[in-house]
């Protein structure tokens, strides 16, 4: 047996059942320098082969016949690699021990385990990062990982407005905490060169005594140890600077977690410039989309001015249909409703009734001549690069002692139809040609007196073309809103508008429509004229 193994590559250690080495060959002498013949097993080797011995001893008693141990190999370091001992039972109870280096592997091992961990962690960062595009949320959430998972306090520091600085921390697992700090970005090393996001800069090392005290979490137990400063790269814009920092009691930072830093700092900066990119572009929307949604109407001079809209698709706010009311200056001077409709729907026919409502406007110091300001915005819309045409409807309302009267144009739009206090329903006798086709237009301007409960509406055809009913199909017609408008005789000019919406609403059900909009012009009852009077002596309605 010892001639078999003496001179094996491997080394080789026999003992007896009490632990006493016998004999150990030349490779084991190398591994062992101490041991020798007769020693202790427990006295000269690590615990983890002396407790195998003794494990693999007591299972032989009684089972001399076994040659091999119930258990598998066991292992361990020796110095700075890794054994793993395989036992190879006699029977006369000694047992060879069979040690084969296997550090390379394990080594091999933990780099592909941290390596899933590590492509692992990136993975849910990258899902937690682009769960939201609220900047606030995503440096929050930067903060979190990094504490939790690279270092024991992480610091974001973002983008400022001069010395003034958001700025997020969090330390270990504990609560997010969100400030604006007045700093100098000179005072941290690093710092002002990772805010310029462009040219990229690498990773930087700095003193923890260069830390400014600002830098470092109220939180964090324990001196500063070690702080790594990591640029959150965005889409050529800067998307901030990540701090991270630990303590003297832990393990500093080596060149492998800088690089597994940078690489969660590349996918934190890229939702960090996303977030503020969409951030960005939403308060743009929000300020463009304020002017091109529908004003809310109120009584102006006397007159009672409501209005409605709903837009053709469901995630719509603004389309091609539109209204306005501009107050006259006096009590006794005209207010101008204006209702319209372009050609097609959502936000290119938007961008359109935004520069037909801002020349209309411009046009105010004519709305004494329906005529020439329809001429003039006609000879506008042809010399723009838009390619379609409007209809309009130009009503002009002032308060006499008993009734409104209506100065009311129509430039290829629907005309408009008055509700009496009878219930009977008309048509405003006005007619013209669509704005925005030809070089030259017509259209014919009417006068109309509307006595204490009478209204005016006025509508695009998206109400009268709306299709639905039984069958879906069917469109809801001039013959059913007149029927409807019929019923609203003496209401205010709120509630026929409602009114007008709901059966519209219902008409059409979950089916597709046109954009809507309808405008009613009343003369209110003399209470609450007076009442309004009274309240909105000297205001002008927004």
């Amino acid at each position: 047996m010892r001639t078999s193994w003496a001179s094996a590559p491997y080394p080789v250690v026999l003992a007896d059942r009490a632990g006493t080495v016998v004999e150990l060959n030349t490779a084991a002498s190398a591994v062992f320098s101490a041991l020798s013949a007769g020693d202790r097993l427990r006295d000269r080797v690590p615990s983890w082969l002396a407790d195998a011995h003794r494990r693999v001893s007591t299972e032989r008693s009684g089972q001399r016949s076994d040659r091999e141990p119930a258990h598998g190999p066991s292992g361990g370091r020796v110095g700075d690699r890794s054994y793993e001992a395989h036992a190879t039972c006699g029977s006369d109870g000694d047992v060879v021990w069979w040690l084969v280096d296997d550090t390379d592997r394990r080594l091999a091992e933990e780099a592909l385990h941290g390596e899933r961990q590590r492509t692992s962690f990136l993975a849910e960062a990258s899902n937690a990062l682009l769960s939201s595009l609220n900047v606030n949320r995503c440096m929050e959430v930067t903060a979190q990982l990094a504490a939790t998972h690279l270092a024991d306090a992480a610091v974001i520091i973002a983008p400022g407005k001069g010395r003034r600085h958001p700025m997020t921390s969090c330390v270990g697992s504990g609560e997010v905490v969100r400030s604006i700090v007045d700093i100098d970005t000179t005072s941290m090393p690093g710092l002002s060169e990772a805010l310029q996001g462009f040219p990229p800069v690498p990773s930087r090392w700095i003193d923890p005594a260069s830390a400014p005290e600002w830098v470092v979490p109220e939180e964090m137990d324990g001196a500063v140890g070690s702080v790594v400063i990591t640029p959150l790269p965005g889409h050529g814009t800067p998307g901030g600077a990540l701090v991270l920092l630990r303590t003297s009691g832990h393990t500093a930072f080596s060149e492998d977690a800088e690089v597994f830093a940078r690489l969660f700092a590349a996918r934190a900066g890229a939702a960090l410039a996303a977030a503020r990119m969409y951030s960005e572009q939403s308060s743009v929307t929000t300020t463009l989309m304020r002017e091109l949604l529908p004003p809310s109407l109120h009584q102006v001079n006397g007159v009672e001015f409501a209005g409605g809209y709903r837009a053709s698709g469901q995630s719509d706010r603004v389309g091609g249909d539109f209204y306005d009311v501009h107050p006259g200056a006096g009590e006794d001077q005209e207010s101008l409703a204006v209702l319209g409709d372009v050609c097609g729907k959502g936000l290119e026919a938007a961008v359109l009734t935004g520069k037909i409502r801002n020349t209309l406007h411009a046009l105010l110091p004519l709305a004494d001549d329906h005529a020439r300001m329809l001429r003039l915005l006609n000879t506008a819309l042809l010399n723009s690069h838009h390619t379609r045409f409007a209809t309009l409807v130009l009503a002009s309302a002032a308060r006499c002692e008993d009734f409104t009267r209506l100065r009311v144009t129509s430039a290829g739009h629907p005309a408009p139809l008055i509700v009496r206090r009878d219930g009977s329903v008309e048509e405003a006798a006005t007619a013209g040609s669509l704005v925005g086709v030809l070089r030259t237009i017509k259209s014919t301007t009417t006068t109309i007196d509307l006595a204490v409960g009478e209204s005016c509406l006025l509508f695009t055809d998206g109400i009268t073309e709306a299709r639905g009913g039984p069958l879906g199909d069917e469109m809801f017609g001039e013959s059913r809103l007149r029927e409807a408008l019929g019923e609203c005789a003496g209401m205010p000019a709120e509630a026929v508008v409602e009114r007008v919406q709901m059966l519209a609403a219902d008409w059409v059900g979950r089916g597709v429509h046109d954009d809507m909009a309808v405008v009613a012009i009343t003369t209110p009852r003399p209470d609450v004229f007076s009442a309004m009077t009274r309240g909105a002596a000297g205001r002008r309605p927004a």
